[in-house]
């Protein structure tokens, strides 16, 4: 079975060149656990105006977010991305889900 998500999170201002840049040079072994996850179809937009950030996936497998943010390498990548958008403690990305309102196939 195949779980779309969404949600948004919160760049720090002037940041979204740097932002851009990291995700253009994502660490290999970061790529390898989130499609590892079954995550698939993985794509962030910027709102330039309110810097908030828009992330949509497609999930395949039962896989959780908690089996995901339990990698040491996620949580390694957390805290790279910390300095530059709102986090929580832990430095995972303080994450808003968004209600599925319409979906066209």
């Amino acid at each position: 079975m195949k779980t779309r998500h969404g949600f948004k999170m919160k760049l720090y201002p002037g940041f979204m060149e740097e932002y851009k840049k990291r995700h253009d040079e994502l660490w290999p072994e970061m790529a390898r656990v989130i499609r590892e996850q079954g995550i698939e179809n993985y794509s962030i937009f910027l709102d330039e105006e309110t810097n908030i950030l828009f992330s949509y996936y497609e999930q395949t497998g039962s896989n959780t977010v908690s089996d995901y943010a339990s990698s040491e390498i996620v949580k390694k990548w957390w805290k790279y991305m910390a300095d530059i958008m709102e986090t929580n403690p832990d430095h995972s990305p303080v994450t808003i889900p968004l209600e599925p309102m319409f979906y066209l196939r």
